[in-house]
């Protein structure tokens, strides 16, 4: 089995011991980047400067403090699933393990075992949702026919847009001049690179909004905006709407129907069409 590239490997950050560290890097190699921190304070900041898959905390690592930090984090970041280490077994494991649990940790890795450290990579590998495929497969439920050039843009697309916010950028990352690919929509009958690039962005906002634990200064930074305000005037110009009311009426779900509604669904044939990057 091949690995996968390391820019579609799932981000974990990671608060375990040094003993730990080299054996859950190892278990993450090729299949997940583990971010290690100090403290579940320092994980959590992580988090909201950066995308972010999976927490993981040894339980030799949290203190009573650090298991209030596990508690917050959860209420905060619902959307990021919690995972607990276990590496040996002590008189203060099975406590610890209650205490994260009733802190809303639902799941306890038990790595004394080489078993556990099989089950820790398929849990860490796969998390329980994934910003792009949340966008990326209910658009190509909706385009099946598509060519194969057409489904890589859309990928590509969807990866690439909270860290582009021009189609110039978006070009360059693909290999096509902007003018071209602009050219390639208009006589396929699609609405703009632009108009698309802009859509997914708000996805992607809706999604981080929905985690519960990001200030709007916070997602203007994960989205590579040069300030929270103008991700505001954005939305002005977009939905005539400000950030709190998008963050308010727009939940993940309601903003996913809308675009395709709008974008995708009504453009079937043309999408069928079209070759973006060919």
């Amino acid at each position: 089995m091949h690995k996968r590239r390391s820019e579609e490997l799932v981000t974990v950050a990671a608060v375990v011991s040094p003993l730990e560290r080299p054996r859950v890097d190892a278990a993450g190699s090729g299949c997940f980047t583990v971010v290690h921190r100090e403290s579940v304070p320092e994980a959590t900041k992580t988090v909201r400067e950066r995308n972010v898959d999976a927490v993981l905390v040894s339980v030799h690592r949290c203190e009573p403090r650090e298991i209030e930090a596990v508690g917050e984090f959860v209420r905060r970041f619902p959307a990021i699933p919690a995972y607990a280490l276990v590496s040996r077994h002590d008189p203060q494991v099975t406590e610890t393990v209650l205490r994260l649990g009733a802190n809303g940790v639902r799941q306890v890795v038990d790595v004394t075992s080489p078993q556990g450290w099989v089950r820790l990579r398929q849990l860490l590998a796969q998390p329980a949702s994934r910003a792009a495929s949340r966008i990326l497969g209910p658009m190509c439920d909706e385009l099946p026919l598509i060519a194969q050039d057409a489904r890589l843009f859309l990928e590509a697309l969807v990866r690439l847009a909270p860290s582009t916010p021009t189609v110039r950028q978006l070009a360059r990352q693909i290999g096509v001049r902007p003018s071209t690919l602009m050219s390639r929509f208009t006589r396929a009958g699609l609405p703009s690179p632009r108009s698309y690039l802009s859509a997914i962005r708000l996805l992607h906002a809706s999604q981080l909004f929905d985690s519960g634990g990001l200030s709007i200064a916070d997602v203007a930074y994960r989205l590579e905006c040069s300030s929270p305000q103008s991700l505001g005037r954005h939305l002005r110009t977009t939905l005539g709407i400000t950030t709190a009311e998008f963050r308010r009426r727009f939940p993940f779900q309601v903003a996913l129907e809308r675009f395709l509604r709008a974008m995708i669904t009504p453009y079937v044939e043309q999408w069928g069409r079209v070759h973006p990057i060919q």
